[in-house]
């Protein structure tokens, strides 16, 4: 049947309607649709951190999540765990955000031999008072990089236990708090297990992220080589490049509000549903603990405010919630066989998951 035919097939001449004749439209029920972000860049957390990484990216070149997760770690006001192989420039990134927030920083080579006293300090006698007094450690800064923590004893990585939950170092029944904001970034090399020392579950669990940094890509690498072209040492540019653009009492503040982002009941149900899932999911041997699940909260408030938000939506959670789930799950001596990789099974997780509807 041709067009024309079909056109006076539905309209005959000859043939008029009535109004009882016109078939009235049936309404289709609106279909739940899933809740979908809308970003500002108006937000004062995203204007604060949009001139954060103006300064950070003028030195530091690529690794744009393990920047982001950084940044939201510290809205967040946690700790993160990097694994990453040797000169992917983790120093260069935590000396960069100390200069731009114009906080302290300090850097710990953890070695076999280090004491604790060797990180948090220890009485001194002062011959002038005639009596002890505490030296503070390197722990007492504000951007603190434990530079391959794992090659240290266990009762060294039992020194940072207090001082990353507490924010303080008790030292002969006397506590020293740690300036505030306090950001751990420590380090781990994944290829190699001679003269390393696994960190216990309780030492992992502080940490509320976990990120990997692999190598750049080929424009990437170009643009890092460019930099050392034109003369100037990573070191000339931190001191005459970069720009102190906050202070920590502002940090402070962005923390403050990063706390105020609204989390409706039916994402905070999406976070649970995701730790408890992971207690049953089939490929891990242990589960995320509740701790887990704040910390996915607080990485999702803290990525809403960068986006410019004052709501958190399912988006967030799905952002964050491998870095926060990584390294609190434990996979089963047969996925292990099989090579099978706790991001891709967190992943595979996190899809069987239902979102939430708006």
């Amino acid at each position: 049947m041709s067009e024309s035919e079909e056109i006076e097939f539905l309209d005959e001449p000859g043939q008029p309607t009535s109004p009882s004749d016109e078939v009235e439209p049936v309404l289709a029920e609106p279909t739940p649709r899933p809740v979908v972000p809308t970003s500002s860049t108006d937000g004062p957390v995203a204007v604060w951190a949009s001139k954060i990484l103006a300064e950070v990216n003028k030195v530091y070149v690529g690794q744009d999540e393990l920047v982001r997760g950084v940044l939201a770690a510290l809205l967040a006001d946690g700790h993160v765990l990097i694994e990453s192989v040797p000169g992917l420039g983790k120093t260069l990134l935590v000396r960069a955000l100390g200069r731009v927030l114009g906080c302290e920083f300090n850097r710990i080579q953890f070695t076999p031999d280090l004491m604790p006293s060797d990180v948090t300090g220890s009485p001194v006698y002062d011959e002038r008072i005639h009596d002890f007094r505490f030296r503070p450690g390197p722990v007492f800064t504000q951007l603190l990089l434990a530079d391959e923590i794992n090659r240290a004893p266990a009762k060294t990585h039992s020194a940072l236990l207090e001082i990353m939950q507490e924010y303080r170092v008790t030292v002969d029944g006397t506590s020293h708090p740690i300036t505030r904001p306090f950001l751990v970034l420590a380090t781990q090399n994944p290829i190699e297990s001679e003269g390393t020392y696994n960190l216990p579950e309780a030492q992992l669990d502080r940490f509320l992220f976990k990120l990997n940094a692999g190598y750049p890509s080929a424009a990437e690498e170009t643009n890092i080589l460019r930099l050392h072209t034109l003369g100037s040492s990573p070191d000339a540019l931190l001191a005459n490049a970069l720009q102190t653009v906050t202070n920590p009492e502002e940090v402070l503040e962005v923390q403050s509000l990063c706390n105020a982002v609204l989390v409706d009941d039916r994402v905070l149900n999406y976070i649970s549903s995701i730790v408890r899932k992971t207690r049953e999911w089939p490929t891990f041997s242990l589960g995320a603990s509740p701790r887990a699940g704040v910390a996915i909260l607080r990485g999702a408030r803290a990525i809403a405010a960068l986006e410019g938000r004052d709501f958190a939506v399912p988006d967030d959670v799905q952002e964050v919630a491998p870095w926060a789930l990584r390294h609190r799950v434990m996979l089963t001596p047969e996925a292990e066989v099989e090579g099978q990789g706790a991001d891709d099974l967190l992943s595979e997780l996190i899809r069987s998951v239902e979102v939430p509807r708006a």
